[in-house]
């Protein structure tokens, strides 16, 4: 356990009462999973569930309790959101962005009065992501600019995967700031016309997450929400991936529930069966016992591999720099491992599970392929190649983990340069 300062104590979130916390927002998660298959089969965006999280004050869990958040640890966020994840898994991915710019607020606590911020976060305000941008960028460029109009400082540019911005109220913005090409993170109000937001993901999982198209077109930003890319919390790309082990494990569990309570109420059986009852049939038990134990192994990784993060959050606040720099190479090293067992573990679950069913587990009314296209999905951002390779990197030879990369068109040899965003 990192120490911290007894002065600083409660202006930082060291946990709460998990079940105390999650009683507050089960009956709500109820209501998700309730709609879950309608809002799939129609392709219907979940505002007004993501609405009901937000006026419950799901979006301020990690805001310290002192400024009226629920004071939760990183590892209880991640549990919170595998049960969110367990009744639509969308809504989590959906809410990533905002929980990074909520942790990111957090961490700069440190150095500078953020309760303004936590403020908003408690009345329900939430951030959606604008990060990634796609055509002819190359790896480490960006074309996303802050520039001044004026007396206006202006934002001009276009972002896809900006995954939940289309419920927000705020986007996160990475650019570069025309004035000296300094990488920025501008924090824009989404409630302006210079900001326009398109559903066009086009995915085959993960289909009511919100994450298309953000165009900015001179969208005004407030100077003070300005922030220099490299003061951004160094955990970051590690948290991110944590939340998309959060889904996964909801995933996982959702889909042997769901299969179990199927199995329970069917009638037919086959002649060649083990039982003629088939909620009695040993092999169907076992096929949903194996998919509910992975269930279980699933939660834990996603939360296990949260501490180090929890750690990571403390140790800013513990002015020692090298045990920050310890706890922030955890964090990123636990996520990874994290992603490269839990990856395979979901993908093999959410199909083998439907064996429980035989043929009427693919009847479209049902939408239990839902399972395994939303984890397939999930699973091929931050590509878990190259996470095995970085693991592998480290336990041979001792290697330090990336914290950050970037995505875009091929540089040549004479171009290239240093990956500054993920």
């Amino acid at each position: 356990m990192t120490h911290v300062p007894g002065s600083v104590r409660g202006e930082i979130s060291l946990g709460a009462d998990y079940e105390q916390l999650a009683e507050r927002f089960r009956p709500i998660f109820a209501r998700i999973a309730a709609s879950a298959v309608a809002r799939e089969q129609e392709r219907r965006l979940p505002r007004e569930e993501i609405a009901l999280l937000k006026q419950a004050g799901f979006g301020a869990v990690r805001v310290p309790q002192r400024y009226g958040g629920g004071g939760a640890s990183v590892p209880q966020l991640i549990e919170l959101l595998t049960e969110l994840a367990a009744a639509d898994a969308n809504i989590p991915q959906a809410l990533r962005g905002h929980f990074a710019y909520v942790e990111d607020r957090l961490n700069q606590h440190a150095v500078s009065d953020q309760s303004g911020w936590f403020a908003r976060f408690v009345a329900g305000e939430i951030a959606g992501n604008a990060w990634t941008e796609v055509g002819d960028v190359k790896v480490g460029d960006v074309k996303t600019r802050v520039s001044r109009v004026g007396d206006d400082l202006v934002v001009n540019g276009s972002k896809y995967y900006s995954t939940g911005s289309i419920y927000a109220d705020w986007l996160d913005v990475y650019a570069g700031r025309d004035e000296d090409d300094v990488a920025v993170v501008a924090v824009v109000s989404a409630h302006q016309d210079g900001v326009r937001i398109s559903d066009d993901w086009d995915g085959f999982g993960q289909r009511t997450t919100g994450s298309g198209t953000t165009v900015l077109e001179n969208a005004r930003v407030d100077e003070a929400n300005i922030t220099v890319f490299t003061d951004r919390f160094r955990y970051q790309t590690a948290f991110y991936q944590l939340v998309h082990l959060a889904t996964l494990a909801g995933i996982v569990q959702a889909a042997a529930s769901e299969v179990a309570g199927q199995a329970r109420s069917r009638t037919r059986v086959f002649s060649h069966g083990s039982s003629p009852q088939w909620s009695q049939d040993p092999l169907v038990q076992q096929v949903v016992g194996v998919a509910t134990a992975q269930g279980f192994a699933a939660r834990a990784i996603a939360v296990r591999s949260a501490k180090a993060a929890q750690d990571a959050y403390l140790a800013h606040f513990s002015h020692d720099l090298a045990a920050e720099e310890a706890a922030n190479q955890r964090a990123e090293l636990d996520s990874a491992q994290g992603q490269i067992v839990l990856v395979d573990l979901a993908l093999e679950a959410t199909s083998k599970v439907l064996n429980a069913l035989s043929a009427s587990a693919t009847s479209e009314s049902k939408k239990l392929d839902r399972f395994w296209r939303n984890a397939r999905t999930v699973s091929s951002h931050n590509p878990v190649i190259f996470k095995q390779r970085i693991v592998g990197d480290w336990a041979i030879n001792s290697t330090p983990v990336p914290y950050v990369w970037a995505i875009g068109a091929q540089r040549t040899a004479s171009e290239a340069g240093t990956p500054v965003a993920s």
